[in-house]
């Protein structure tokens, strides 16, 4: 008898394991990831990283036109202080030290060489009067200076002090004026043993007459004052020699040689 053929039933197969839904699932679309509010996020960061430079350029600009404006004031600060600092020459230095005599009302009528001296009656530092009358026929030496034991002063007084003797021997006098009193005279008489007269002019009107009261400046100050001169008289009373704006150094030795050149 033939034999019987069992049939082998077929295998029931596992069922396929899904996958996780994370890995079947489609990546989505840059577009469609970016949720509204990552875009707006997005789109601010954008506009502030384009804003940067333009912050930057104007901080740039900014800065640019402070130092400009700066450079600029600085410039024209410079401009005014020499426009300030020049000033219009007016006449030569006086001996002392930074003081400068430009004229009075009566400058231009000041004395020149060759002209009549004019006349005075002053006190000397004894208080006896002095006339110019009285120095008729002998060559007298009128120097102004403007204030009694000042540097300058001083040192101008000790000069014709050290030289008296060759004035005598010249046959000229030596006479000192200024606007001190005669007590103050007295005194720097006195201190610096000075063998020549020094004349009060307290009202200024010999050193008006002789064109020497003059306006002055001094560190931007304006004043009146004396300017310090020297005339050289003669015998017949007629202005021989004439200096204005004196410096003290050598002035004295100047003067002996212009008395000595006439006799």
């Amino acid at each position: 008898m033939p034999k019987k053929v069992s049939a082998k039933r077929p295998r029931a197969k596992a069922p396929a394991k899904r996958a996780p839904a994370a890995a079947t699932a489609r990546p989505k679309s840059k577009a469609a990831a970016s949720s509204p509010r990552a875009a707006a996020a997005k789109s601010t960061g954008t506009a502030k990283s384009n804003a940067k430079p333009a912050v930057k350029k104007a901080g740039k600009a900014t800065k640019t036109s402070a130092t400009t404006e700066r450079a600029v004031a600085k410039a024209a600060s410079k401009g005014a202080g020499r426009a300030k600092a020049k000033r219009p020459t007016k006449a030569p230095a006086s001996a002392a030290s930074g003081v400068e005599a430009f004229g009075g009302s009566d400058r231009s009528a000041a004395v020149a060489p060759g002209a009549k001296a004019p006349d005075f009656r002053l006190q000397d530092q004894d208080g006896k009067w002095l006339t110019s009358r009285e120095l008729r026929g002998t060559p007298y030496v009128l120097y102004f200076y403007p204030k009694d034991d000042t540097p300058g002063c001083t040192q101008e007084a000790c000069d014709f002090r050290d030289a008296f003797g060759a004035f005598k021997r010249a046959g000229a006098r030596v006479l000192g004026v200024s606007p001190d009193s005669v007590a103050t005279h007295a005194k720097f008489v006195g201190k610096h043993r000075l063998p020549i007269t020094l004349l009060s002019d307290s009202s200024r009107e010999v050193c008006a007459a002789y064109g020497v009261w003059v306006k002055k400046r001094l560190y931007g100050r304006e004043y009146m004052g004396v300017e310090r001169s020297t005339f050289v008289v003669g015998p017949n009373g007629v202005v021989r020699r004439v200096w204005r704006g004196v410096k003290v150094p050598g002035h004295a030795a100047a003067v002996l040689a212009a008395v000595r050149e006439r006799g």
